[in-house]
């Protein structure tokens, strides 16, 4: 029995996805990437945003043809989108034999012998259900890089998201489970390590009455194998002094850390309804690159949010521009039902939010574009991600490259290399958001 997986939107889902591929495994499942050939089909959705919610709506419509078009006896749409209109789904789209919500992933296997058995299968728990790290996970990431997903959930309620009433409130997964699941992961090859959550800055709270992802991280530093180690979602107001020191001390942990602020008006932020203000936020990323001054910064920013003045939008840019983030993208705010920002006066329309959204993507154009040609002549570790076609390349990533989302270097060299191997590159040139460079000496851990 073959099954396709479709997985969507962020890493976490991808780490579900990836859990529930593992159960599926252990049954005795089978896997293929060709959707004529798969008996079974499974959409694991997204609905973070108005785009992410189409992307899944039609990737189920044609995944959905495969029923006449090729050999498919069941289609199942896991996460998001199934969790958040659990109502709604199999009247909306009939062409579904099943779903499971975002706490239901463990019940994979069962809920695809429904199907099968010609049985609607519907999988929901509670979204606040305590969930424990299961064994198996098929790391579909190409098995040099995989993400660890720390935590479930989020309290923060800011006013434009609808993860809390999809994904729960905040749960760490066990310290001891966290670890075990890295060193598996690394007796498996797996070098650099990507943490992740909706929130990774509040890891252990809930668990242990503190904030434990410096122990966490000090903890999978000492894990054989590994040799990077980053962090993504870190909200600004959580970073602590010893999160800082922890990064600085420990030499696997990439200087990096992602850190979303959304906004940098005071108004829009209070509206957001988000815990920090220009101040604070000019005061943190000051600190954090005066204790790492090679950090790498990424943050994601939000345009045309309701009520946002054109005076909002100008100081958003002029942060920018004060702080040269290292990497940056940009949404144009989406509506989405049931948050409170929906329901807020000042909505803008379209076409004014992906103009802000456009200025700003252009602005940090410039700054990306400077901060490659900075980096000219420094000597860089690059981890391989493969070969450039009838070239004699590769293409790499260094420490400041989260995998899909930033840029990569193109390393000029005769030599065979394999993916997942590091390599220590003098950087030859700049390519916009790219580098190039050549070997520079042999490398050594």
């Amino acid at each position: 029995m073959k099954i396709l997986f479709v997985s969507l939107g962020c890493d976490k889902n991808l780490v579900d996805s990836e859990t529930m591929l593992g159960l599926l495994n252990r049954a005795g499942y089978e896997f293929t990437d060709d959707e004529t050939e798969a008996e079974v089909i499974v959409v694991n959705t997204c609905c973070f945003i108005g785009d992410a919610k189409e992307e899944s709506i039609q990737t189920i419509l044609e995944m959905a043809r495969m029923k006449t078009e090729g050999r498919c006896r069941a289609l199942l749409a896991a996460g998001c989108l199934a969790q958040r209109y659990r109502e709604e789904i199999l009247k909306e789209l009939p062409e579904l034999d099943g779903v499971i919500g975002t706490t239901g992933y463990d019940e994979i296997v069962q809920a695809v012998e429904e199907a099968l058995a010609g049985q609607t299968a519907s999988h929901y728990e509670s979204i606040d259900r305590a969930m424990d790290i299961l064994p198996g996970r098929v790391v579909t990431t190409g098995g040099h890089y995989a993400f660890l997903k720390i935590a479930e959930g989020c309290d923060k309620h800011c006013t434009y998201c609808a993860i809390p009433g999809v994904r729960g409130r905040y749960r760490s997964f066990p310290m001891e489970q966290l670890v075990r699941e890295a060193e598996e992961l690394a007796g498996k090859g797996v070098r650099e390590l990507i943490l992740v959550a909706q929130e990774t800055t509040l890891y252990g709270t809930d668990l242990y009455g503190r904030k434990a992802l410096p122990e966490l991280l000090t903890r999978l530093c000492r894990i054989p194998g590994l040799y990077w180690i980053r962090l993504q979602y870190c909200y600004p107001e959580e970073i602590t002094d010893e999160l800082i020191e922890t990064i600085r001390r420990e030499p696997k942990i990439c200087h990096y850390i992602d850190m979303p602020i959304q906004h940098a008006s005071d108004s829009v932020l209070r509206r957001m309804g988000r815990r920090t203000t220009r101040a604070e936020l000019l005061e943190r990323i000051g600190s954090i690159r005066e204790q790492i001054p090679d950090i790498c910064l990424r943050t994601t920013l939000i345009s045309g949010f309701p009520g946002e003045t054109q005076e909002d939008h100008e100081q958003l840019k002029a942060f920018v521009e004060e702080c040269r983030f290292d990497r940056l993208g940009v949404f144009a705010y989406s509506e989405e039902e049931g948050t409170p920002a929906a329901a807020m006066d000042g909505q803008i329309p379209q076409e004014i939010k992906e103009e802000r959204r456009d200025e700003i993507m252009e602005l940090q154009q410039d700054i990306a574009f400077e901060k490659c040609e900075s980096m000219v002549g420094r000597v860089l570790d690059v981890m391989i991600e493969g070969r450039v076609e009838q070239e004699n390349a590769y293409a790499g990533r260094t420490y400041m490259d989260a995998p899909d989302v930033d840029g990569m270097i193109f390393v000029q060299t005769g030599e065979e290399l394999m993916t997942g191997d590091f390599v220590r590159v003098r950087v030859t040139g700049a390519l916009e958001y790219d580098l190039i460079g050549e070997i520079e000496d042999e490398f050594t851990e």
